[in-house]
């Protein structure tokens, strides 16, 4: 298995890493680069990679956020819709809604529905080329329904907006969209890098949370609502004392109607 190592010294291949919770060891097979490395381990009988997660992960709150994840975490963190294990991180956007808010929503006639994508080591990995075009983004493994693209492809048909709900959100569905405007359900990776200048095929409006400078996630906003009013917004936020990040606020991104060039 693949993971992110942080640890005294760079380790080498071959050499057993003693996780700090837990006990267990893992053996380091390869050198990935970027802080991430193949390793081996060694399971009890019947028991799973996630059941030894269980024993000595926890959960993996942003590096920007210094402190230890509490028990709480493990509820705040997580969005009420959840159902597949898989990611590294939780989409925050999510984190603003509650059942009762879904169910406000539905009752005021708007259509919801959810897909899977697994947010990966990527999402976070900082810009450090020159030409953003250069950037290597790394994909991410999606899994989309045929309900949901059902309903979203009836949507679209009718006239109505799509809301997309975090990055992760854009990210899944502009990767599984035909170039006719269709979304497409089934298993497969996003390797999309949304930046200005990308044509949005699907995704009209967006709720997202205030990101990282030079991040992937900011260049994918400003594609969607220009580097202008994204900064202008930036702005507002900072002198109102918003709170950006993980745990902070979200803002709504609109665009003008789903038939619009932008």
């Amino acid at each position: 298995m693949e993971c992110l190592v942080r640890a005294s010294h760079r380790p080498k291949p071959g050499e057993a890493l003693a996780c700090e919770k837990g006990g267990r060891l893992l053996t380091v097979t390869r050198d990935l680069e970027h802080g991430i490395f193949r390793v081996r381990l060694t399971l009890e009988p019947g028991e799973s990679v996630f059941d030894f997660l269980g024993v000595v992960g926890e959960i993996p709150l942003p590096p920007y956020i210094r402190r230890a994840a509490e028990s709480l975490d493990s509820e705040r963190y997580q969005t009420v819709y959840a159902a597949t294990p898989g990611a590294v991180a939780a989409p925050t956007a999510g984190l603003h809604f509650t059942p009762e808010l879904l169910d406000r929503l539905r009752g005021l006639g708007f259509l919801t529905t959810t897909l899977t994508l697994h947010v990966g080591p990527g999402t976070f990995r900082p810009i450090e080329v020159a030409d953003v075009r250069a950037h290597r983004m790394e994909g991410e493994r999606i899994d989309i329904a045929e309900e949901t693209a059902a309903l979203v492809n009836d949507a679209r048909a009718q006239g109505r907006p799509i809301v997309a709900i975090g990055t992760t959100t854009v990210r899944a569905l502009e990767s599984a969209v035909t170039p006719q405007g269709r979304l497409e359900p089934g298993s497969g990776e996003a390797g999309i890098f949304i930046l200005p200048g990308h044509r949005f095929r699907l995704v009209d409006h967006l709720v997202t949370n205030f990101h990282l400078p030079g991040s992937t996630l900011l260049l994918l906003v400003s594609a969607l609502a220009s580097r202008e009013r994204i900064l202008d917004a930036y702005g507002q936020a900072v002198e109102a004392g918003y709170r950006f990040y993980s745990y902070g606020d979200a803002m709504l991104i609109r665009t003008a109607g789903p038939q619009d060039s932008r």
